[in-house]
């Protein structure tokens, strides 16, 4: 692998930068005290193409590698993690999954839209019996005639109140398991389905976060996105990329809290000088930085490795499970360099541990990852 950068990726990053240090960063906090967003900047992402990275130009996306997609969305996490989750979801889970499974019909309805930011997508997996059992979801889709009626619910669903089209996984057979799951694209504003925004969260505060409930909802059958029957490889394949996105939205949290710490290290004060001349505070700054430059390699080696065609999906799990945990302790590490300061919200320390805190559970919690990794290893099945 390669470590340079291309010229063409390192205008990405910057412009990467350059957006979420206008867009983003001066309204972080606002949004998060406030528990939303300003819903403009979806257009904003997809003006400047973020929204369409890695799909296809003929269907309104920006192209480009995966690498420059990671590059963004650090960026983006180093910003605000809300705003970053929501690129992660419309993009990463739903655009990038229509582009790898939908028909051409789906393709030509959907990505332009979900592109330009003009739609936004949200990935209707988890249930409220059911996250990390995945397979064992209770959603019901009927066959009739020509349509599927579905009635079942959803829950922590990412964009959930702020998305135009729902990718659905629900059961359609008997079957037991992941054999009787099927995917569907669900417009949002489809009667029966009703939404309701969860607020209250520990992190993510800006992000919109929802429970969804169907009740006789009626997709016709072009609805459904791959093969009946194979819903679970949908959303598995979706989840496999999507575990890289979430790593490098948590490079981006560790990168920031390393900002965070060193800053405030040069400002601050004790015993006569700056607290960056005091060893301890020295050893939790080289603790962040380890973090740091370590999740950021083992997430451009998933990127590497899909650019390349190659297998990743055990090394997606590895970043996502190494990252994650690492951005705990990256926040937790500069809220101790900050001292009392960094308990109250005027300093970003807080924040930044507040929205790590739940990479380590959703797409996969930590304990998933490490059975998928040594279930990989060993040969042996985890479930």
């Amino acid at each position: 692998m390669n470590l340079e950068l291309s010229e063409e990726q390192s205008a990405v990053r910057d412009l990467a930068r350059a957006f979420t240090e206008r867009e983003i960063a001066p309204y972080a906090a606002q949004w998060d005290r406030a528990e939303s967003v300003d819903r403009a900047i979806v257009k904003k992402l997809g003006a400047v193409g973020f929204l369409g990275l890695t799909v296809p130009e003929e269907y309104g996306g920006s192209g480009g590698d995966h690498l420059s997609y990671v590059l963004v969305t650090e960026e983006l996490g180093r910003g605000d993690s809300a705003v970053r989750g929501i690129v992660s979801v419309s993009l990463g889970l739903v655009a990038k999954t229509i582009a790898a499974w939908g028909t051409e019909e789906q393709k030509r309805s959907w990505l332009p839209r979900l592109c330009s930011g003009d739609a936004l997508g949200c990935f209707g997996l988890t249930e409220p019996g059911t996250g990390s059992d995945a397979a064992g979801l209770t959603t019901r889709a009927t066959r009739e005639g020509d349509s599927y009626v579905v009635s079942g619910s959803k829950m922590f669903i990412t964009n959930g109140t702020w998305a135009d089209v729902v990718l659905l996984f629900a059961r359609t057979n008997d079957e037991p398991g992941h054999r009787g799951i099927s995917a569907f694209l669900v417009p949002a504003d489809s009667p029966g389905l009703t939404r309701r925004e969860i607020h209250g969260k520990l992190g993510l505060r800006g992000q919109a976060t929802a429970e969804l409930a169907l009740d006789g909802v009626r997709v016709p059958a072009s609805a459904m996105i791959g093969p009946e029957g194979k819903g679970f490889s949908v959303a598995m394949s979706a989840l496999a990329k999507g575990r890289m996105s979430v790593a490098a939205g948590c490079v981006g949290i560790a990168q920031a809290a390393l900002d965070a710490a060193v800053s405030y290290a040069a400002q601050r004060e004790q015993f006569g000088k700056p607290i960056a001349h005091h060893q301890l505070v020295q050893e939790l700054i080289a603790d962040i930085s380890v973090d740091v430059d370590a999740a950021r390699l083992l997430t451009w080696r998933v990127a590497d490795l899909i650019d390349r065609g190659l297998p990743f999906a055990t090394e997606s799990s590895t970043a996502k499970l190494f990252a994650s945990e690492a951005a705990v302790r990256a926040a937790s590490n500069a809220l101790q360099v900050h001292g009392g300061y960094g308990y109250i919200d005027e300093y970003p320390a807080g924040k930044l541990l507040r929205d790590a805190r739940v990479m380590t559970l959703y797409e996969g919690t930590s304990q998933i990852q490490k059975l998928l990794i040594g279930r990989a290893r060993t040969g042996v099945s985890a479930f």
